[in-house]
């Protein structure tokens, strides 16, 4: 039998039992962001991976469209470096073989009117990088030295901007 004053004690505990298991079923299982991907340009126009790891580390990134399905994307090129990128900024050609980075799936290419978006990704889910998105018309309005990546303000507010390499490296983790 129970007691008067544990009853209370038993409701608060359910309750807060219940509270923790809604908000785990409500919450989407996302892998957390530890660094920002951008994209700049050669002086030649070739297009460059451009990634900023924060904290931890990022094995590879790959550049997607989203497909008439709004559950899928397609993957039109995908890069996996030899050993984990750690703390500090990576840069990298999408459309031909580097050191130190393995094509998985070689850069298609690329056409107007269509939004590509590039993202860090570790193999085993433990961290990911903030995306950019971008079409071919963004991309010939870059020149060299300058990043165009996914600015998140202090207030979770998101923009497209375009700044010069060393702006990025000095604050592209200040929001991450």
């Amino acid at each position: 039998m129970w007691s008067t004053t544990s009853r209370p004690v038993f409701r608060h505990a359910v309750g807060a039992v219940a509270a923790v298991m809604a908000l785990a079923t409500t919450s989407g299982c996302t892998v957390p962001v530890d660094a920002v991907a951008g994209i700049s340009v050669t002086a030649d126009g070739h297009l460059l991976g451009v990634m900023m790891v924060c904290g931890h580390h990022i094995d590879g990134a790959t550049l997607y469209v989203h497909s008439a399905d709004v559950n899928k994307t397609v993957t039109v090129g995908s890069w996996r470096a030899d050993r984990p990128l750690t703390a500090g900024l990576a840069i990298w050609p999408l459309e031909s073989p580097a050191a130190g980075w393995t094509a998985t799936r070689p850069l298609t290419p690329l056409t107007a009117k269509t939004t590509y978006t590039l993202y860090g990704w570790t193999t085993d889910n433990s961290w990911s990088s903030g995306s950019v998105s971008f079409t071919l018309a963004d991309r010939d309005r870059l020149t060299p030295g300058k990043v165009r990546y996914d600015s998140i303000s202090g207030e979770g507010d998101e923009s497209e901007i375009t700044v010069p390499l060393a702006d990025f490296k000095a604050r592209a983790c200040q929001n991450t």
